[in-house]
């Protein structure tokens, strides 16, 4: 069997993961074997992170419509359940944006509702 070297494939391998970790602080971004522990770990942080961000993004609309709803007299609670019984369908992401940016819009949400 003729013999193989791996030169190349280990080059571009190693190229590989220090381009994916640059920006990383100390030898995690300069040394092979810390790279690629450091590579595992931000590739674990970043799958858990994605779930996490949609829960945060849900508490923070959640904080912007309660903040908007209470200038006009009413809670986020009882807002949402009239958007419930009167059938309106508007998720949280659309009023939290709408109570930021176009206040009028948001007041007049809130008018129909009452």
């Amino acid at each position: 069997m003729t013999r193989v070297k791996k030169g190349v494939h280990a080059l571009k391998r190693r190229r590989s993961v220090l381009k994916q970790t640059k920006g990383f602080r100390h030898g995690r971004s300069t040394k092979e074997r810390q790279a690629k522990d450091a590579l595992l770990h931000a590739g674990a942080y970043s799958f858990a992170h994605r779930k996490d961000k949609k829960g945060h993004n849900r508490t923070l609309w959640n904080i912007k419509i309660n903040a908007g709803s209470r200038e006009l007299g009413m809670t986020y609670s009882t807002l949402i359940s009239a958007l419930t019984k009167k059938n309106i369908m508007l998720n949280r992401k659309m009023l939290a944006d709408f109570a930021e940016n176009h206040p009028e819009t948001f007041s007049r949400v809130i008018a129909n509702v009452k």
